[in-house]
């Protein structure tokens, strides 16, 4: 009996719509906006007026500081040499 209902069954036919319950339509999203480009030339200008500051040099025009010598070296002691 079983057999006999396993031969005479026929599974339902495939759409293609089928699908479209299960999918979602891709939409493509909004390009972003521009940029506000109101006054481009004028900002330009200002940028390429400004100083250019360098570093190491002093806005005043003298001598930069001497470098310092942070780096100490401590004194060893002659003891310690002799106890080993």
């Amino acid at each position: 009996m079983y057999l006999r209902e396993l031969k005479s069954y026929k599974p339902p036919q495939i759409k293609a719509s089928d699908a479209d319950a299960h999918v979602q339509k891709f939409t493509a999203p909004k390009p972003p906006p521009s940029p506000e480009e109101t006054d481009i030339a004028n900002e330009l200008k200002a940028y390429e007026s400004q100083q250019v500051e360098v570093e190491g040099q002093s806005s005043d025009g003298g001598a930069a500081p001497a470098e310092q010598d942070w780096f100490e070296e401590e004194e060893e002691d002659e003891e310690s040499h002799a106890h080993h």
